[in-house]
């Protein structure tokens, strides 16, 4: 029986907006899953949060604890200092009373934060991080396979 569930995420942009890829890799019971993708026109916070979306997807059903880990303080700070609250309490506006950005993307995480309540712990990026560094390169990797 799954005990807990580690999930890695990273996205990528060459240029931004521009190319983008994504890469999570899912540790469950002693077995490494990695997963990524690529989208022609995207920004480096939307790459992040489809890392988010597909990793978090990717487990199906589940009853183990879940724990997220992105070197993305965008996604982190959003969850963990309740600015996702705070944007649908506020009608979708950030504290600048603007349309909060992705708020598509957003909403999609909402619906796996209550399936799934996965912990989220951000990592230092491009650092020591094995898993991080092996999302970061399964992001770029994706934009080199599909741009010429």
């Amino acid at each position: 029986m799954e005990n807990s569930i580690a999930v890695y995420t990273d996205g990528a942009c060459s240029y931004n907006p521009g190319p983008g890829g994504w890469g999570a890799i899912i540790l469950r019971n002693n077995q490494e899953t990695e997963l990524s993708g690529f989208e022609p026109d995207t920004t480096n916070n939307r790459m992040e949060l489809t890392a988010v979306i597909q990793g978090l997807t990717a487990l199906q059903d589940t009853t183990a604890s879940v724990t997220l880990y992105t070197d993305s303080q965008y996604i982190v700070n959003a969850i963990n200092q309740h600015w996702l609250d705070n944007w649908q309490i506020k009608g979708w506006v950030n504290a600048s009373k603007k349309p909060v950005a992705n708020r598509d993307l957003w909403e999609e995480i909402i619906q796996l934060n209550k399936k799934y309540k996965p912990t989220y712990v951000w990592v230092k990026g491009h650092s020591t991080n094995e898993y991080n560094n092996r999302c970061d390169a399964l992001a770029v990797q994706a934009i080199k396979n599909n741009v010429n």
